[in-house]
């Protein structure tokens, strides 16, 4: 099974986040999903915490995720205040929204760490800093967990159609993004 924790704010769209990406697996992906939230404070701002798994059979665990073999954060202010590599598995991988300066001093050793600045993206194609689509395609760039046509019509099955299209975008190019990052790192190991 592998387990996903997505970290991000109020009104950032972790959750709906997590719910695309098992959607796209479920649907798309020919896997099992399941996608919950767990709330603190309810409100605009406040750190959410969302959860995915993914499986070749049906997932009857129900529990938050305290072992995730993937970690993506929405919101790089949330390294300064959650410890968002608690419990990450041997050899996981963390993506986060941000530029390498911010990431460079939080790396944790033996954690595979991405970094993209998906806001920047967020804002020149949607024209707000909603990164959820953005970074849901970067995971499946990063993990090839999922295909970008898988993530593109669950996009499509959950936001309304102007929506969706202006997020298909972002999702394109975050995704081509993730799969160079992956790609520079199989060469730098390479050489």
């Amino acid at each position: 099974m592998l387990q996903i924790r997505w970290h991000g704010r109020g009104g950032q769209g972790a959750v709906t986040a997590a719910r695309i990406f098992g959607l796209a697996a479920a649907l798309y992906g020919s896997r099992y999903a399941q996608s919950f939230p767990s709330f603190g404070t309810e409100r605009r701002g406040a750190p959410v915490t969302a959860f995915t798994r993914l499986d070749e059979q049906p997932i009857r665990d129900r529990s938050q995720i305290y072992n995730p073999d993937y970690v993506v954060v929405l919101d790089a202010t949330l390294l300064d205040s959650t410890d968002v590599f608690a419990g990450l598995a041997t050899g996981g991988t963390v993506l986060i929204n941000a530029g390498w300066e911010v990431v460079t001093s939080r790396v944790q050793a033996g954690a595979r760490v991405y970094y993209l600045d998906a806001t920047r993206l967020a804002r020149e194609v949607l024209g707000v800093p909603i990164v959820n689509t953005a970074m849901v395609a970067a995971l499946a760039g990063v993990s090839g967990l999922l295909s970008l046509e898988a993530v593109e019509k669950a996009i499509a099955d959950v936001l309304p159609e102007g929506l969706a299209a202006k997020n298909i975008s972002v999702a394109r190019q975050a995704f081509a993004l993730a799969k160079g990052l992956v790609e520079k790192e199989a060469v730098a190991s390479a050489g």
